[in-house]
């Protein structure tokens, strides 16, 4: 590495840095805001958001990385081309490809470092994150894990691993003890609704009564089940992709699929990660091509500006193809790669451009 190349890419991840902490200290403002209004809730209180802040800010972190690069990238080469040390460099013989191959070393390390966040910190703290503001609101939880939601009622542990898109309850496991701990009574239920009043509707239900001697078995098309755990405990996603690194996805979409249940929801989840690296690369080789071919004099709040513009609009395309994929029950890997790829050839007649 020559000096010009180390001292681009010194640049681009100080910038960088500076635009991540920026948008994480105003996305933790948005959330703290919205924390407030659950304060005083059970024992929730000022300590707990703060906390609750800390843990999903890993998150945050890996999910504005993109966008940190982006908008570092395209201060820092602005910053750059204002005050001709690009005209230098070039001068100095280092090509335009030169420069965005130092940028897209930087960008390797920004990788890097999400990566790292993104699969060994972020999942634990996500949970840890959802069971700390549980807790602190209703004492009935007992462990947040990553294959569901475990609570307790007396003498009942119930499990529930997922949440149907209308509210209610799906794959759901009650298992009762008698007064020496011992298991008594089994239940399985594929689905449960809401009646009120503190009573769930059971679909589906498989019942074993166990002894010391035998098991009886019974099945049953529905039931009544009455239980005073409060609704709102299960409106936790209970397995969230933001609980998960990409080997725990990888297993929980197989799991899903050897049961014959939905996982489409987790395979987009699994190969948008995939793409998140891309997608951050894809971003610094935007500002590359486009700062160096913009007139000098171009204040740092327009390409603020158009940083922000060109963030926001991938942002939305994303999104709008993840909902129709899902919508329409498209293939995963394409809808995840789709965007990106789109805007990478955006990015490479660009380069070309200039080149």
């Amino acid at each position: 590495m020559n000096v010009l190349t180390g001292y681009i890419v010194r640049e681009i991840l100080k910038g960088s840095l500076v635009a991540l902490v920026l948008l994480l200290t105003l996305f933790n403002l948005f959330t703290f805001s919205d924390e407030l209004k659950d304060l005083g809730k059970g024992h929730y209180d000022l300590q707990d958001i703060f906390t609750y802040l800390a843990l999903t800010s890993p998150t945050v972190i890996y999910e504005l990385m993109p966008a940190s690069a982006l908008l570092g990238s395209l201060f820092i080469l602005g910053a750059m081309g204002n005050n001709r040390e690009i005209i230098a460099m070039r001068a100095a013989g280092l090509s335009v490809f030169g420069i965005i191959r130092a940028v897209m070393l930087a960008g390797a390390l920004l990788v890097g470092l999400a990566l790292g966040i993104g699969e060994f910190v972020a999942p634990s703290a996500e949970r840890a994150a959802r069971l700390l503001k549980v807790t602190a609101q209703n004492e009935q939880v007992v462990m947040n894990s990553k294959y569901g939601l475990w609570l307790r009622e007396g003498k009942q542990f119930i499990n529930v691993r997922q949440i149907e898109d209308d509210g209610s309850l799906a794959d759901i496991n009650i298992y009762e003890l008698d007064e020496k701990q011992h298991l008594r009574h089994s239940t399985h239920a594929d689905k449960a609704r809401y009646l009120g009043d503190q009573q769930w509707q059971l679909e589906q239900i498989k019942q074993s009564e166990i002894s010391t001697e035998q098991v009886f078995a019974d099945q049953q098309n529905e039931s009544t089940w009455r239980s005073s755990i409060a609704p709102d405990l299960v409106k936790i996603v209970v397995v969230n992709p933001n609980n998960l690194s990409l080997v725990d996805l990888k297993m929980y979409i197989d799991f899903l699929k050897d049961n014959h249940q939905k996982s489409h929801v987790y395979e987009m989840a699994f190969w948008g990660r995939i793409v998140n690296p891309l997608v951050t690369f894809i971003m610094l080789l935007i500002a590359a091509p486009f700062v160096i071919g913009v007139k000098r004099g171009v204040s740092a709040g327009g390409r603020m500006m158009i940083g922000v513009v060109i963030g926001m609009g991938f942002n939305i395309i994303d999104k709008i193809a993840g909902h129709v994929g899902l919508i329409y029950n498209l293939n995963p890997p394409l809808i995840a790669v789709l965007p990106s790829l789109t805007v990478l050839a955006l990015a490479l007649l660009a380069m070309r451009r200039v080149q």
